[in-house]
């Protein structure tokens, strides 16, 4: 299956909320979901009945979309927070939010998920001082995670470095403005996550059977 490249807001509109997946646009006023907040295609004003199943679905779909993960490598995500201890739900939101691209996107070095993936796939972060390329490598408490030296002087992070002040990081992280760099204080607790998902539903939609 191929990654999904067509109108991203598509996706909000189709979950009916915003998924924060086109970055600033997410926060203005030309926003799809601000004007037309209904799913996208013909017939989308006709009401029907959502099925239990449908509805399980919808929430492990818009988790997916979030995240920019496709269905494999999500259900792996689960398959490992179900053999660790702890809520099921809860372990997989922190695994989510654990990835690399996240907390770049989280720390503030890009606007969107997706352009977090990018800089992470074209190496310009470092991980505890190793040069690290892969967006779903997982960290963990204590770990530190920087943009390159030889990537500081990027027009891309000049700009980033200058908008680092407004963004509001999350008590997880610590992020040093100066140096560029970002520490993981420890696993976020569901309440320090902000996505907007009933994780509860996720389960059991993978474990119906």
């Amino acid at each position: 299956m191929a990654r999904y490249v067509g109108p991203v807001c598509r996706l909000c509109r189709r979950e009916e909320q915003k998924l924060f997946l086109k970055g600033d646009k997410c926060f203005t006023p030309k926003c799809p979901v601000e004007n037309r907040n209904r799913p996208p295609g013909m017939h989308t004003n006709m009401r029907r009945r959502i099925s239990d199943y449908g509805l399980r679905l919808r929430e492990k779909q818009k988790a997916r979309r979030m995240y920019g993960i496709f269905e494999r490598q999500f259900r792996k995500y689960f398959t490992l927070a179900t053999s660790r201890p702890g809520v099921t739900g809860t372990t997989l939101l922190q695994l989510l939010e654990t990835r690399l691209d996240n907390v770049v996107y989280r720390l503030g070095f890009a606007s969107s998920r997706a352009a977090a993936r990018q800089i992470v796939r074209h190496g310009h972060f470092a991980v505890n001082g190793r040069k690290c390329d892969i967006p779903s490598a997982l960290v963990g408490e204590g770990d530190v995670l920087g943009v390159l030296a030889k990537s500081r002087n990027n027009e891309y992070f000049k700009t980033a470095a200058e908008r680092l002040s407004s963004v509001a990081v999350p008590a997880w992280l610590s992020l040093d403005q100066e140096k560029l760099e970002g520490k993981i204080l420890s696993l976020p607790t569901r309440q320090e996550i902000d996505a907007d998902l009933n994780e509860q539903l996720i389960v059991e939609y993978y474990s119906r059977r």
